[in-house]
């Protein structure tokens, strides 16, 4: 993940979504940090989640071959 800050609103990162390179927006997420997992919703970060739960989620995505839809 990379960041581009900015005002509060205009925080942005680039995450990876299982290969899949997004840009979201962190604004509420402000502690997020390059490294972090994040819960994404309609491009925006809306969580931190610890490198266990991300696992638990892809291995989900994965299951359900919804990796797709995220490209």
């Amino acid at each position: 993940m990379s960041i581009t800050e900015g005002g509060p609103l205009e925080r942005a990162g680039k995450v990876n979504f299982g290969g899949i390179t997004k840009e979201v927006n962190l604004a509420y997420v402000p502690e997020a940090k390059v490294g972090d997992y994040v819960i994404v919703h309609v491009g925006f970060a809306i969580s931190i989640v610890d490198a266990e739960e991300a696992a638990r989620v892809f291995e989900y995505l994965k299951e359900m071959n919804e990796l797709e839809e995220l490209a």
